[in-house]
């Protein structure tokens, strides 16, 4: 499960790219009950996206022309810059930073060897997310990656993660589950899948981050996502072990998954 511990490398906020900031927040109001406040003066229009008053996510403009709108996973580190140094010695990227966040913090935003981008940050007044693991907020992340053993290493050498394979029905490979360095038991908080490069379009054949959301009822989330502008590609499924799942994107067609988990 995830957690507000944040220990290095598991997951501590997530944030999301829109061309259109109002209608992004009107969208996840509808489908969530999500509200939104701007993070700081200073951060021209950044929002926390909120769950009862409680931050769960970041909501930013785009910033460069010709970038797609995507939902971004930030992983905790003690030392940002040191992260970023060893991304680059294991064949990944350093987008951006790492740089400063006003007194927030400090980031850092890179992608692996596979092309998956993801966020670093080093903790200063905002740890991150305050939420998690419960109706509406992030329950999960997972990685779709055309290089699975490719992507097993990176993460293992850079976070220390552990894995823990899960059979998937009609799956030529397992789905790996991941936890991290030295977690107890029950702290595992995202999954891991390679998939053909053919459905990772949207992310140009790369890798591909995206979080989870809990629903208390995965098929009326779906239906509040459709009748609010946005789309339903696969799914509602049942999934043994797992829950009700349902791949979604919102009107600028950016993915993210809904989830009532299984009660075992």
């Amino acid at each position: 499960m995830i957690t507000t511990d944040f220990v290095p490398g598991s997951p501590c906020w997530i944030e999301l790219g829109s061309p259109d900031i109002e209608a992004s927040v009107t969208f996840y109001r509808k489908v969530f009950g999500w509200t939104a406040s701007e993070a700081a003066p200073e951060t021209g229009g950044y929002r926390m996206l909120q769950l009862d008053g409680i931050p769960l996510a970041g909501l930013g403009p785009l910033t460069q022309e010709g970038q797609r709108p995507v939902w971004t996973v930030y992983f905790a580190t003690g030392d940002v810059d040191e992260t970023a140094r060893a991304v680059v010695s294991l064949g990944g990227v350093v987008h951006e930073g790492p740089t400063d966040a006003l007194s927030f913090g400090r980031m850092a935003f890179c992608a692996d060897p596979q092309g998956g981008d993801f966020g670093l940050w080093e903790a200063r007044d905002f740890p991150g997310m305050g939420v998690t693991d419960q109706a509406n907020s992030l329950c999960w992340v997972e990685l779709w990656t055309p290089d699975s053993a490719g992507a097993l290493s990176f993460y293992s050498k850079l976070f220390g993660w552990r894995y823990q394979d899960f059979a998937l029905p009609d799956s030529p490979e397992p789905y790996r589950i991941i936890a991290p360095a030295g977690g107890a038991e029950g702290r595992e908080f995202g999954g891991m899948m390679g998939v053909d490069r053919a459905q990772l379009a949207e992310s140009g054949g790369g890798g591909d981050w995206h979080p989870v959301f809990a629903v208390t009822d995965c098929d009326v989330a779906a239906a509040q996502v459709t009748s609010s502008g946005g789309q339903v590609v696969m799914g509602p499924a049942d999934v043994p072990r797992v829950g009700r799942l349902v791949l979604c994107v919102d009107p600028f067609q950016t993915g993210f998954v809904l989830l009532t988990p299984s009660p075992d």
